[in-house]
């Protein structure tokens, strides 16, 4: 949930070219808005529509959305379809629809042919991507870029004047937006609309209760469903669980609980890695962690140019702090690379660490035409989480109090406090009415399914255990691996309690923790030794590290991320 882009991390296979082509020409805003859901056929396989709902559901003459809704269908008809599973990839702002096209396929092979008894569904929340109106505070794509490139430095710490300076530009945005709402619409698209809009989705088709599976900011929207519809629940699944009522008091200091021990894991990692698979080794983890002290202080009194083939740019303390941060969100997939980029970097190339970064970040684009429907912006991000949280009307001394105490916790506060506390002080547009919790139900009609890992750097399992105990009788299962959801890294045995919750009812037993298929920093996994993968597992396997890499990709597409 903080300042940072990953670019999508597609592999060969994630897209067929078929639909990749289709997901480029299928037009939106052709498909005219409805009260039922009037499927066309899109992207190659699938069916969308445009649902039009109602901004306000207490007064229906404030004006409608229309959602951007899209399913692969079932196969099934008749008493063996199933309903819907209705799936969010998190953000918030992320689009549903275009993690859909990505991850549908895949889907299918992790969760076997069971899940073809489903209409797989999903759908681009109020304000975001396809569905309108479009939350947008700027009014060209250049105003946007020039904005953001001036968001730097990300770092709360990087130096005396950083926190006034984001305090401030807080402030700016906060009356740009409320100055350019002129529809009225920014306070209407916080999350408790976005769980009523899945319960009339549920509803037309068909079906009294909903299926959900929700990763990242998606397990705010599923707690929050639970908490207002508890007898409207039949299956909710939410991974890298974001504790609700951080969420809603625009304090995401718990969200830090293990940053720093997914940071540790990158020391131990590259120790027991050895130096021919982890550039920047040291005999131990303590030595490790002592080097990156030594040259993050390095850094921060020198910065290095680099000129790479992406683009070029300074090597400071900011960049260098992102790109380490960002990397604990996927240790699997990018701590070799940093390794890499930290070793060189000590010796006056910044070039391969900033090349990491362009990768991790979404470049800067020069493009003078206006905001269009198929035109992700961060805009609707910072308008759910400011419109969701408590009022904070902050100083600049509060802040920086805010800050000294969240350091306590973790070693990298300055991006939880930046991406909440500081980045929601400016904001103006608040519904009285909205739900901001307490998230909580004392019996839902079944039981929720939480999944954390064990070292998750933004949503860590205390947030999960607090979510647990709001919902008594709900199931949790740990991963053991560090890393953000349990997407980052391959797990048959994590796949296989999804499976059984999803299409049994069935929760793990207490205390279930699941190993993964991997090891960091491509040392061999334990598994090998003890058995062969069949066929199957194989592709299994090779579907999620597709899911991981897409769902990566929509976690970190806007300014605020969870």
């Amino acid at each position: 949930m903080i300042a940072f882009s990953i670019q999508f991390l597609l592999s060969a296979f994630l897209l067929s070219p078929l639909v990749a082509q289709a997901a480029d020409t299928f037009l939106w805003n052709q498909l005219t808005p409805s009260q039922d859901l009037q499927w066309v056929p899109c992207y190659s396989i699938f069916q969308c529509t445009r649902l039009e709902v109602p901004f306000d559901y207490s007064d229906p003459n404030v004006g409608t959305a229309a959602l951007a809704v899209i399913r692969l269908p079932a196969n099934v008809s008749g008493t063996d379809y199933q309903g819907p599973i209705l799936f969010n990839p998190g953000g918030p702002g992320g689009s549903g629809v275009d993690s859909l096209v990505e991850n549908a396929a895949k889907f299918q092979v992790v969760f076997g042919t069971e899940l073809t008894k489903y209409d797989i569904v999903s759908f681009d929340p109020r304000g975001v991507r396809y569905s309108t109106p479009q939350a947008s505070f700027f009014q060209t794509q250049v105003e946007r870029d020039l904005w953001n490139a001036g968001s730097l430095p990300a770092s709360l710490n990087a130096s005396s004047n950083a926190i006034p300076n984001a305090w401030g530009r807080a402030h700016l945005l906060g009356a740009i937006a409320a100055q350019r709402d002129t529809s009225q619409i920014l306070k209407y698209l916080t999350t408790d609309n976005v769980a009523r809009d899945m319960l009339l989705m549920t509803q037309k088709f068909g079906f009294e209760k909903l299926k959900y599976y929700g990763t990242s900011y998606g397990s705010v929207i599923g707690a929050t469903f639970a908490a207002m519809f508890p007898d409207k629940v039949e299956r909710i699944l939410i991974d890298g669980v974001v504790d609700p009522e951080a969420w809603f008091s625009a304090n995401l200091t718990i969200e830090s609980t293990d940053t720093d021990k997914a940071l540790q894991t990158f020391f131990d990692g590259c120790a027991a890695a050895g130096p021919d698979l982890c550039a920047f080794y040291k005999p131990t983890a303590a030595e490790i962690a002592e080097r990156l002290t030594t040259l993050t202080e390095s850094v921060r009194r020198t910065p290095i140019p680099a000129l790479a083939s992406t683009g070029y740019g300074l090597v400071d303390y900011s960049l260098l702090r992102n790109t380490i941060f960002k990397s604990l969100y996927a240790p699997y997939e990018w701590f070799p690379a940093l390794a890499q980029g930290m070793a060189a970097l000590e010796k006056g190339n910044g070039t391969t660490l900033y090349s990491i970064s362009v990768q991790q970040d979404t470049p800067f684009q020069d493009d003078c035409t206006t905001n269009s429907t198929a035109t992700p912006t961060d805009d609707a991000a910072i308008a759910i989480q400011c419109g969701d949280a408590a009022e904070v009307k902050d100083s600049v001394q509060e802040v920086t109090d805010f800050y000294r105490n969240a350091a306590r916790t973790s070693k990298f506060a300055e991006f939880f406090v930046g991406s909440s506390r500081v980045s929601c002080s400016g904001w103006q547009v608040y519904r009285e009415d909205r739900f901001n919790g307490p998230v909580a139900a004392a019996n839902t009609s079944f039981p929720l399914l939480l999944t954390t890992t064990s070292a998750d750097p933004v949503t860590p399992k205390a947030g999960a255990l607090r979510v647990q105990a709001a919902f008594p009788g709900s199931g949790l299962l740990t991963q053991d691996s560090p890393g953000h959801t349990s997407n980052t890294a391959p797990s048959l045995c994590t796949i296989g309690y999804f499976r059984q919750y999803f299409f049994n009812g069935t929760l793990p037993p207490p205390g279930t923790v699941c190993p993964v298929e991997v090891s960091l920093f491509g040392a061999p996994a334990n598994f090998t030794s003890k058995r062969a993968l069949s066929t199957d597992d194989k592709e299994i396997l090779a579907a999620m590290k597709a899911i991981s890499e897409s769902l990566l990709s929509v976690i970190g597409s806007s300014k605020f991320r969870i």
